[in-house]
């Protein structure tokens, strides 16, 4: 399923939304331009997140604290390929702007970064010597999701939904469209634990679940303050 636009009007601009879609373009070319020379394998592994470095104390004692920590962030804002990135430039587009009206721009950004970050660790629990380098906004993204299913449940999502060899349009309630996403990170995580090695690919699926659920618990106890009429058109 392949979501188009949600049938739930902003009551302001998405700068913050617009902003990070923006910087992670920036960061794709960036990447894009260092070509096949090995740069970027080594700027993947710098500033990706490997979870066997997280874990080992002589990471801690060559970097330190402060960029020690900095692949948490970083790794938020690089892509592995195209595909990669249009996904969820496309998820962040389509679900970002309610969000970012529901919080405010600043603390939608603090928000986003901090679902991140919960993806982040959570991929590092839950895969604690893997030294394959995990890269991409989507922790952040599903931590967006998270809000967007607490705030608005009975929104409409209009989705490129393939039938056979067709594809029909059609309106979801984001709470069957992202319920239905999440279950199916859900399986694929559970499935990479018992999955022979190299079988699952490279998709970090609990640090999907990890920002799913981070959004969720960071926007429940605020929901109602937050939750203004909802407008549809």
């Amino acid at each position: 399923m392949i979501p188009l636009k949600d049938i739930n009007r902003s009551q302001s601009y998405p700068l913050i939304t617009v902003f990070l879609i923006i910087l992670n373009g920036l960061v794709f070319v960036f990447e894009y331009s260092l070509g096949q020379r090995g740069l970027l394998n080594r700027f993947i592994y710098e500033f990706g997140v490997v979870p066997a470095f997280f874990t080992s104390s002589k990471y801690w004692a060559q970097n330190g604290i402060l960029l020690g920590l900095f692949p948490l962030f970083s790794s938020m804002f690089l892509h592995g390929g195209w595909l990669h990135f249009f996904g969820n430039m496309l998820y962040l587009w389509v679900f970002g702007d309610n969000v970012e009206d529901r919080l405010g721009h600043f603390r939608y950004l603090f928000f986003y970064l901090i679902c991140g970050l919960a993806a982040a660790l959570f991929h590092i629990v839950t895969n604690p010597s893997s030294t394959l380098p995990t890269v991409g906004a989507s922790g952040a993204i599903a931590g967006v999701l998270g809000a967007y299913l607490v705030l608005f449940p009975g929104a409409r999502v209009l989705t490129l939904f393939p039938i056979f060899f067709f594809f029909q349009l059609v309106e979801i309630p984001a709470l069957l469209f992202i319920g239905f996403w999440f279950v199916m990170q859900f399986f694929s995580g559970a499935l990479s634990f018992v999955a022979a090695k190299g079988q699952m690919g490279g998709t970090a699926w609990w640090a999907h679940i990890g920002g799913f659920v981070a959004g969720i618990l960071m926007i429940w106890r605020s929901r109602n303050q937050l939750r203004r009429r909802i407008s549809y058109y």
